[in-house]
């Protein structure tokens, strides 16, 4: 069966399935996001990952642990669907909490190679370039690099994030996570829902949480029949116009050189929007994480225009700021 996924709402004659009907245990999808890690990303987020199934001093296992480019140790949930959470002896939350409270802990980056990333590396080493180096070499390394890159050495593990992820989540769940947020804890939750579209499997990934406005999940215990107030607007990822639409603005062209910031290596511009590399035909995202090394990079801020010299994020910032102001 083919794993594949959808950015774009699934056309409504298209009915979801669950992970339990399809047979599809908490593993497998902690491997699809470990492989796939920008499907929880934010527009403008990289992401490291740096451990899977991470067992604490408590006997706990975290799914899977990431550092992002903010310097956060990010905490990330798996639950298949609503009915796996309710049965539950702990709440959801709780439990993700309660692990990363033990992150909090990591004293440094040597200490996080030492219990958790140097691990990661040894149990995937084939994955990871540079034989020469040990294991733990390597992560240090990579994560260091990382960090560096992103102007955050000093920032790290200042704060930990919390990514819940569920085919669905009941409002019990939701009600805690809004709280939590509003209350200034960095905790997010990813509606995965799968599609069987003949023999291949498809996902539409939504973030559902946080909103602006969290009141909009909290659950009135003082009124029987409340239901969770739904946010008239729909809920969905926070998407800023991609590169076909650069392409359709003329502000970027087919043809023209991108090179990876702060790096020597360039590939051309498609008028598909994805880029050709080495005689490979590759999507920038794909692209830039092979050569960071990374699980998941702000693509448009690390892909200069060479014909510019600007990323393509401040190339598209001023060109929306430019529309702006000719609307005013």
């Amino acid at each position: 069966m083919l794993w594949t996924q959808y950015w774009v709402p699934i056309p409504k004659s298209r009915e979801a399935i669950s992970f339990t009907e399809l047979d599809i245990t908490e593993n497998k999808i902690d491997e699809l996001l470990r492989k796939n890690i920008e499907m929880i990303c934010d527009e403008e987020e990289s992401m490291l990952v740096v451990g899977q199934q991470v067992r604490n001093a408590s006997n706990g296992r975290s799914d899977l642990t990431a550092v992002d480019n903010n310097g956060n140790i990010v905490l990330i949930e798996i639950k298949r669907d609503p009915k796996d959470i309710e049965n539950r002896k702990e709440a959801f939350e709780f439990q993700a909490i309660r692990y990363a409270a033990s992150y909090a802990t990591i004293a440094d980056t040597e200490d996080l190679v030492n219990k958790i990333y140097g691990p990661y590396v040894e149990k995937y080493r084939d994955e990871f370039d540079h034989p020469s180096l040990t294991s733990s070499e390597l992560a240090t390394r990579i994560l260091n690099d990382f960090l560096a890159i992103n102007n955050v050495v000093d920032q790290f593990n200042k704060k930990q994030k919390i990514v819940l992820v569920a085919s669905d989540f009941d409002e019990q769940t939701l009600s805690a996570v809004a709280w939590l947020n509003d209350s200034g804890v960095d905790i997010s939750c990813f509606k995965l829902t799968p599609y069987k579209i003949q023999d291949t499997l498809v996902f539409n990934i939504i973030k559902i949480l946080p909103l602006n406005k969290y009141t909009d999940y909290y659950v009135n215990f003082l009124d029987k029949s409340a239901t969770t107030k739904k946010q008239k607007t729909g809920l969905t990822k926070r998407v800023l116009p991609k590169i076909d639409a650069m392409l359709e603005w003329g502000v970027v062209k087919p043809g023209d050189n991108i090179r990876a910031k702060d790096r020597k290596e360039k590939a051309v511009l498609l008028e598909n929007g994805l880029v050709e590399y080495n005689g490979d035909i590759l999507s920038m995202q794909k692209w830039l994480k092979g050569l960071y090394g990374w699980s998941s990079i702000q693509t448009y801020v690390f892909a200069v225009h060479e014909e510019s010299g600007k990323t393509l994020a401040e190339i598209r910032s001023n060109y929306m700021e430019e529309q702006s102001q000719k609307e005013i």
